[in-house]
């Protein structure tokens, strides 16, 4: 796996999960379309579980696209297969980062883990709306399918993560700005959990025993995100919680907390935009 290939792969984490908090004022008209560039800091561990949490610099592509079927945003890159007033269908995507296991303690002398892509479809429910329609409480249901991406494409299971996703526009009383609050469970099949925490025997150590993974909860998480557009930039951020205390693979030797933090921070100026305008969803 390249180096550029991980720097472009954790830019698009990087707006995916700033996307968290992206504009949601539904009573304006928008552009089709907006695109800029800037930056990002972002803190991750090296998988759920890991005592090594790494920090990046990184180049944040800024793209908003507000399509029928095609749409990028605060929840985003997706495809909507289908949006009523009750609930959506959407296309749902996600992805892991890369693992040196010589740089990592726990893993060390293991093969390295290869970057994972996730795709599957995502219901979404709108539970509530505020009488000034500036929160929308959502129910959502993603399953999607897991591909470990190497010199070549390896099944790394299935994920299931639901979870409440509350958006609020001018959070008290600051206009403009957007406030993401999501709550939510994380499970996998065997074949998910084995990927990140199995130890093959001819891998165990004095330290390190064997280790089969099963199937089933993965975790609780939660996440805040804030951001707000200007009239010439956007800036974004995120702080993400898990705590895996009660998850299968709890007991594996990979993990050395029983819980892990994510944060990121990113600035992105507005390099053009269509004059095309359309009304986002009431």
């Amino acid at each position: 796996m390249t180096a550029a290939f991980t720097r472009w792969l954790l830019a698009g984490i990087a707006l995916s999960l700033t996307a968290l908090a992206g504009e949601a004022d539904a009573r304006t008209e928008k552009p089709l379309w907006e695109a800029g560039l800037g930056a990002t800091v972002l803190s991750f561990p090296d998988y759920l579980g890991s005592d090594r949490q790494r920090s990046y610099v990184l180049p944040l592509p800024y793209f908003v696209y507000r399509g029928e079927i095609f749409q990028a945003d605060r929840d985003g890159v997706r495809g909507v297969l289908f949006d009523n007033s009750v609930a959506e269908l959407n296309l749902s995507v996600s992805a892991s980062l890369p693992v040196d296991s010589d740089g990592n303690d726990a893993r060390r002398g293991m093969p390295n883990l290869d970057p994972t892509f996730e795709i599957g479809p995502s219901l979404e429910i709108h539970l509530w709306r505020s009488r000034d329609r500036r929160m929308l409480l959502d129910l959502r249901l993603p399953v999607r399918k897991a591909l470990a991406i190497g010199g070549s494409f390896r099944d790394a299971g299935l994920v299931f993560t639901p979870k409440v996703n509350l958006d609020i526009e001018d959070p008290l009383g600051f206009t403009g700005w957007n406030l993401g609050l999501l709550a939510g469970a994380d499970y996998g099949n065997q074949r998910q959990h084995a990927y990140f925490y199995d130890v093959a025997p001819a891998f165990a150590t004095a330290d390190r025993p064997a280790y089969r993974a099963d199937g089933g909860f993965g975790g609780l998480k939660v996440i805040a995100a804030l951001s707000k557009r200007f009239d010439r930039f956007w800036i974004g951020c995120f702080a993400r919680y898990d705590r895996l205390q009660d998850a299968v693979f709890a007991d594996s030797p990979l993990i050395r907390q029983d819980h892990a933090w994510a944060a990121g921070l990113g600035i992105a100026w507005i390099l053009g935009q269509s004059s095309k305008t359309l009304r986002v969803r009431d």
